[in-house]
């Protein structure tokens, strides 16, 4: 069930103090997800970045102070942007597309990025919807590329 209201919070990047609270996040939210240390690995690899979305105040009616985030790495001139993750009780509070701006935004000004992909579940319809409306379009299929629960792929463009 998420929690419709006016959530306070910032768009940061994540730091070493993260790393227990993100990695709780992406277990919460995907079926096979990354583990302490290959988040621990995105603080040195001057390629990657993982823009994450911070409470203002942790209160009892936001006991998170995590509350989404997501990941962009560089590769050969190109943006891939993974991880995309917000807690279920905070969705459709806005917080994957002001965490997807900013990361938009910083593949832009740190890196030089124009173009960007991700994969998206066949079946997640809102974040396919989200990313459309970031304008990305969708250029192929990976057939059974996730599993638990088995589900394609469609791999998403974004070109500017």
């Amino acid at each position: 069930m998420s929690v419709k209201t006016s959530l306070k919070y910032h768009i940061r990047e994540m730091q070493r103090e993260d790393l227990e609270e993100v990695t709780t996040l992406e277990a919460a939210c995907f079926s096979m997800p990354w583990k302490y240390k290959d988040f621990e690995e995105v603080l040195t690899n001057p390629n990657r970045c993982y823009l994450l979305a911070e409470a203002d105040k942790v209160t009892t009616d936001i006991p998170d102070r995590i509350l989404g985030g997501c990941m962009l790495t560089h590769i050969a001139g190109e943006g891939d942007i993974s991880n995309v993750a917000v807690h279920e009780k905070y969705r459709n509070n806005g917080i994957a597309a002001a965490v997807l701006s900013a990361l938009l935004k910083l593949g832009k000004e740190r890196y030089g990025i124009t173009a960007f992909t991700l994969e998206v579940r066949s079946q997640n319809i809102p974040a396919r919807r989200l990313y459309e409306n970031y304008g990305f379009v969708s250029k192929g299929v990976r057939p059974n590329f996730y599993e638990k629960p088995k589900d394609d792929a469609i791999i998403m463009r974004k070109d500017d």
